[in-house]
């Protein structure tokens, strides 16, 4: 079970603890994007997608990178988030031990007056996935652990 800890302010209240675990940049060229992150050092590999690449890249996560990045279309961003708001952007990803936990810290948010941009749903990668909105009006996303079980097909590229 997760530790539980006492929040404190606005968003007080008994909430599983979440830890900070991705950055979803939404580009508008992912290609100028991988290229301009590759020459500070992201780690996306040499593999390219020729169906996915205009849309999304991941940079592998390692010593010099301790967060999953992630460069996504707007068009992409649209599809795993409804309340995306066009353009470019940025979402913070935390990563929770289970399911459950999201559906009960975005129930908490909520009630607490918070906005959902994407209601907690199962993802095409196999997590449990929401998208909250910050007190400044950026996405900040809580997903489970990935379960293979549960991926199923991904969306067609937008």
């Amino acid at each position: 079970m997760t530790p539980r800890r006492p929040g404190s302010g606005r968003y007080g209240g008994d909430v599983a603890v979440a830890r900070l675990d991705q950055l979803n940049l939404v580009v508008h060229d992912v290609a100028a994007s991988r290229a301009f992150y590759a020459r500070l050092g992201l780690d996306f590999g040499d593999e390219r997608d020729p169906v996915w690449d205009a849309h999304h890249v991941s940079a592998r996560a390692g010593d010099t990178t301790p967060l999953d990045v992630d460069l996504d279309s707007a068009s992409f961003a649209a599809q795993w988030n409804q309340g995306w708001s066009g353009g470019a952007g940025a979402i913070l990803g935390f990563k929770v031990d289970t399911r459950d936990e999201v559906d009960a810290l975005v129930a908490a948010l909520a009630a607490e007056g918070v906005a959902v941009q994407q209601a907690p749903y199962d993802a095409f990668w196999g997590a449990r996935y929401a998208v909250v909105t910050d007190p400044d009006g950026n996405g900040v996303g809580i997903m489970s652990p990935v379960d293979p079980a549960r991926r199923h097909p991904s969306p067609t590229p937008p």
